[in-house]
């Protein structure tokens, strides 16, 4: 399976955040996102495993029970099944998100 990403269309899913679906199956799933300057994916969880890759921008990773940390392009984070995470963008950001399972809800 392959997917181009000029056949992908973003969606409009929040305040300043589009997100994109590309490949996935049953057991894992690749997601663009785009995020506006001051756009906040608001603090939530899912029983997805989660690795997120910061292709452009400057954002702040927030997780529960843990010190907010600044990810840069080239950083990534995880996030585990049913972990309470969330991120506010400093700058305008893009990033690649992988899940396993997939996300049904996305689709």
């Amino acid at each position: 399976m392959y997917v181009l990403n000029k056949d992908k269309e973003y969606k409009k899913v929040g305040e300043g955040t589009l997100r994109k679906v590309l490949a996935y199956s049953d057991n894992i799933m690749n997601v663009e996102l785009r995020f506006e300057k001051g756009a906040v994916g608001a603090m939530h969880s899912h029983p997805h495993e989660q690795i997120g890759y910061v292709i452009e921008g400057t954002l702040i990773y927030k997780e529960e029970g843990k010190a907010d940390v600044t990810l840069n392009a080239g950083d990534t984070y995880l996030v585990p099944s049913n972990v309470m995470h969330g991120i506010e963008c400093v700058t305008d950001v893009k990033l690649l998100d992988i899940f396993t399972p997939m996300r049904e809800d996305f689709i």
